[in-house]
């Protein structure tokens, strides 16, 4: 993506448009991502991949385009957290929604699959802000910012544990791009068998490593020197 966001990006240095703009941009793309897989069928799996890269390149671009021209702000920073929070939640949220056949499309709708994604939706901004937090917490005792060698767990057993995750790299599945990639194997595999049924295990997959991975970076996050 950055191969292609850069040549976006340098044909907008004199372009009449702002960094902050290309992230509100960014902002309602990704949301517009999660309100795409309401639309039945492979089409809308296919509209939310798509609209997941394109918010994934504006990501790339407002950041970039904010360095050339020196214009990195707080507001700017703050707005492209807020985005991936937003984004992230929605994309989730709508495929539990989908899993739920809110259009009766396949006889539902069956509210337990909504819940699900919005345990998923909810798991994935717990995650960020837990990340997110952890300035905070030093901020307001005075503190430097975390530095990486930090968030290494000092006990040697959850150390093992985080190499293993990050290896494994299961937690992953929850982020944006990936959540929408794994949507669209699901749409696909739905669109050949008839029903919901990949769907609705997408969706139980994910909110299931959400639940897992909110605990356990909690867990890495207090366990380790961040917060020291």
């Amino acid at each position: 993506m950055r191969r292609i966001s850069s040549r976006i990006t340098r044909h907008l240095i004199d372009a009449p448009v702002s960094p902050n703009q290309l992230t509100w941009l960014m902002m309602f793309t990704g949301i517009l991502g999660g309100a795409a897989l309401l639309v039945p069928g492979l089409t809308g799996a296919i509209l939310a991949a798509l609209l997941i890269q394109a918010y994934l390149g504006l990501d790339c671009v407002d950041g970039e385009l904010a360095r050339w021209r020196k214009q990195t702000s707080t507001t700017g920073v703050y707005l492209d957290r807020v985005g991936h929070y937003l984004s992230e939640a929605a994309l989730l949220t709508g495929a539990g929604l989908r899993a739920a056949d809110l259009f009766k499309q396949h006889g539902g709708p069956a509210w337990m699959w909504a819940f699900l994604g919005t345990v998923a939706a909810l798991g994935a901004i717990l995650i960020k802000a837990e990340t997110d937090l952890v300035d905070v917490a030093r901020i307001r005792r005075g503190l430097a910012a975390v530095e990486d060698t930090a968030s290494v767990p000092r006990a040697a057993g959850v150390a093992r544990a985080r190499k293993l995750a990050a290896a494994l790299k299961f937690h992953r599945l929850i982020g944006g791009v990936e959540a929408s990639l794994v949507l669209l194997a699901a749409g696909i595999a739905d669109s050949v068998h008839g029903d919901l049924l990949f769907t609705r295990i997408a969706v139980a997959v994910l909110a299931a490593i959400a639940v897992l991975q909110t605990g356990l970076h909690l867990l890495s996050i207090v366990l380790s020197s961040r917060l020291r």
